[in-house]
């Protein structure tokens, strides 16, 4: 006798199918205290930075996390890798769970320009990891400013990118902030990296 497995969902005999092996536990384990708050909710230079995670389909994914990682804006990194060295007292990492709407937001101060592999300046951008139901991996991307059009037109991940797509990577400005919204698939998908 020969038993089908369904694409995705629950099946008597197996228990989980693979579609489902990461996504529920997004919601329940991997928040933390700081979360989605990089800076102090009181920093008057602090902007949101706001979006929705959708699916392929368009449709909002409500059990994703959204993880962020950035230079402060001097384009410093409190990290031991920095190569002209850690600069303490800026964190630049945040972590936001979506909600029922695809909705996430992480509260932040923009970056400045960090060097490149080359010593080619980069654009300031932030870093995004992406988890949710069906990635088996993580997914990552950037995110880019409007605002920084000359250092957008030299930064050597966008140049490298056709044309058409490099919009995906460029947020759009809001009053508090601005906002990305990721695709994860199909019309304007977001691009993303292989790290």
């Amino acid at each position: 006798m020969t038993t089908s497995v369904p694409a995705s969902g629950w099946d008597r005999q197996t228990g989980l199918t693979p579609a489902q092996t990461v996504g529920p536990y997004l919601g329940i384990g991997l928040p933390w205290p700081d979360g989605p708050f990089v800076v102090d909710e009181t920093d008057p230079a602090a902007i949101w930075l706001r979006g929705r995670l959708l699916d392929g389909a368009g449709d909002p994914v409500p059990d994703g996390l959204i993880e962020t990682w950035q230079a402060d804006p001097q384009g410093r990194f409190d990290h031991p890798d920095d190569p002209r060295g850690a600069v303490a007292g800026f964190r630049g990492f945040g972590r936001c769970p979506t909600d029922e709407t695809g909705e996430w937001a992480v509260r932040t101060r923009k970056p400045g320009p960090v060097p490149g592999p080359d010593g080619r300046p980069q654009a300031p951008h932030i870093a995004v990891s992406v988890f949710a139901r069906g990635l088996l991996h993580r997914v990552v991307t950037r995110i880019y400013f409007p605002d920084e059009v000359d250092a957008n037109a030299a930064d050597p991940v966008l140049v490298g990118l056709p044309q058409a797509r490099r919009d995906t990577l460029i947020a759009t400005a809001e009053p508090d902030g601005y906002r990305f919204d990721i695709r994860l698939q199909g019309e304007h998908e977001t691009v993303f990296f292989a790290v």
